[in-house]
């Protein structure tokens, strides 16, 4: 069982929560993530770890409320428990090298954007920052990329804070006007991830994109994970869990990933809704 040692609300659908778990929080590196699991009956979901403090035992999740799962663990209070935490998973992002990096975040994806853009100031690169959002009220981590961006860009869809557009409207500004990066990391939504891509190609800058599919066992074998990618002509599958999260934004197939991703959206709103019905039953 691992226990809830603090909980926060960023904003009215995205909790943080550190987990006390020792061994991840001492293994754990940016761009890997976890598989939890609420109580024995649960399912498995994955999150990424969002920040670690080894002294203390704690491991940081950020997480979006949108099916069954989040439903119940949002629900848990400080001090309780979850049955299962198991990782650190994946592959750490790449950092050797890298000396200006461009990080553009979506969304919730932000989270996992986050300790991205930490770990590459901490080495001593030069970090410019990207983040996105609907509208004000979703706005999540701007302290934080402050904090560890020598530029800041913050977009929302609807103008509502600060700059009116989308991610690529300043990626794209940045690059025309002749800027260069070693390399552009993008997390977000497939379709922001997509377009971040095509509008870095032009320029030859290379892209890593996060994936985060459909994921059940975390280790390859169940291939809920598995994602295309095209290399010298060649279509090719891998897993998100083992081969990733990370890939070459100009390889992956996004337009099969989005199409996969939306195959359980009904199932999983259903879900969110009969949950959330039951736990008002019971109180």
């Amino acid at each position: 069982m691992y226990r809830i040692i603090t909980k926060k609300e960023l904003n009215p659908t995205v909790t943080q929560m550190e987990i006390e778990a020792p061994l991840v929080a001492n293994k754990a590196k940016p761009g890997q993530f976890i598989i939890l699991r609420v109580n024995e009956e649960g399912e498995r979901i994955p999150l990424t770890v969002a920040g670690t403090d080894p002294a203390r035992g704690a491991v940081k999740i950020i997480f979006q409320i949108v099916g069954a799962t989040t439903e119940l663990l949002n629900r848990k209070r400080e001090g309780e428990f979850i049955q299962d935490f198991v990782g650190p998973l994946g592959v750490p992002t790449h950092t050797d090298g890298i000396k200006k990096v461009c990080i553009v975040g979506g969304g919730v994806g932000c989270a996992i954007a986050m300790p991205v853009a930490q770990a590459f100031h901490d080495l001593g690169a030069e970090v410019t920052s990207i983040i996105g959002f609907r509208n004000k009220d979703l706005l999540i981590l701007e302290d934080e990329f402050r904090a560890c961006s020598d530029r800041l860009v913050v977009m929302t869809d609807d103008g509502s804070y600060a700059r009116h557009g989308n991610v690529t409207v300043p990626l794209k500004e940045m690059l025309e006007a002749g800027e260069t990066f070693d390399m552009i990391i993008t997390i977000g939504p497939l379709i922001m991830m997509k377009f971040v891509t095509l509008t870095a190609k032009p320029f030859g800058v290379p892209v890593t994109v996060s994936m985060n599919p459909i994921m059940i066992d975390g280790t390859g074998m169940c291939g809920g994970c598995r994602l295309t990618l095209v290399q010298d002509g060649k279509r090719v599958t891998k897993f998100a869990c083992v081969d990733g999260p990370d890939f070459d934004g100009y390889e992956v197939d996004f337009d099969e990933a989005m199409s996969r991703g939306r195959m359980y959206f009904d199932f999983e709103r259903r879900a969110h809704e009969e949950t959330c019905n039951l736990l008002k039953g019971a109180n």
